[in-house]
């Protein structure tokens, strides 16, 4: 009789498995399953089958958003407190570290990389925006109400309705003009599709 049972839960438990690891990029799902994770309040069964979600989804998308972690006690910790918004690039090449902690209203472009520095991590506050290839570095504080730029890198605590920009591009003058090549005059040039 238990050989019987057992032949009946082995098919929903795939069709279960089958809808949580093989479910397309949903933001409100990722973020839910990432939630879950965080506060383990799943069975392990369903936990093993979110970790693979999880997984698969950051490798899909070429990022790396760690879960919360406590430096003081070493727990696993939900370091959002709201989902980010996320522009129509997704996910795409984010990186998070652990410790790092955000507030609610948080909206990431791609490329954005949040990590670990100096002992410790960010701690972003409120409606920031961070714009795509921002770097965010060291244990820091943004605060509510900021604007980062594309491409700053940011190392210093910024205060808060603040917008931090790139500064102007600088133009190196050189005394004599330099030919650019990729290659050197006439090597592996074809001269012809023979």
């Amino acid at each position: 009789m238990k050989f019987k049972g057992d032949c009946i839960v082995v098919p929903r438990l795939l069709r279960v498995a089958k809808r949580i690891i093989f479910k397309d990029y949903d933001h409100e799902y990722f973020w839910n399953v990432r939630h879950a994770l965080c506060l383990r309040s799943v069975g392990p069964v369903k936990e093993l089958f979110y970790k693979i979600y999880y997984k698969k989804e950051l490798r899909r998308s070429c990022s790396d958003i760690a879960l919360g972690f406590d430096d003081s006690n070493g727990r696993i910790i939900e370091n959002f407190k709201t989902p980010p918004n996320l522009t129509t690039h997704g996910l795409n090449g984010i990186i998070i570290a652990g410790g790092a902690q955000f507030g609610s209203n948080v909206t990431i472009s791609q490329q954005v990389t949040v990590g670990r520095s100096r002992g410790g991590a960010p701690i972003i506050g409120d409606n920031v925006y961070i714009g795509p290839g921002a770097k965010i570095f060291g244990a820091i504080r943004i605060g509510n109400n900021v604007n980062i730029g594309a491409n700053c890198v940011v190392f210093e605590d910024i205060p808060e309705n603040s917008t931090v920009v790139l500064d102007k591009p600088r133009i190196i003058l050189r005394d004599t003009p330099r030919p650019y090549y990729a290659s050197k005059p006439d090597e592996g040039l074809r001269t012809s599709w023979k």
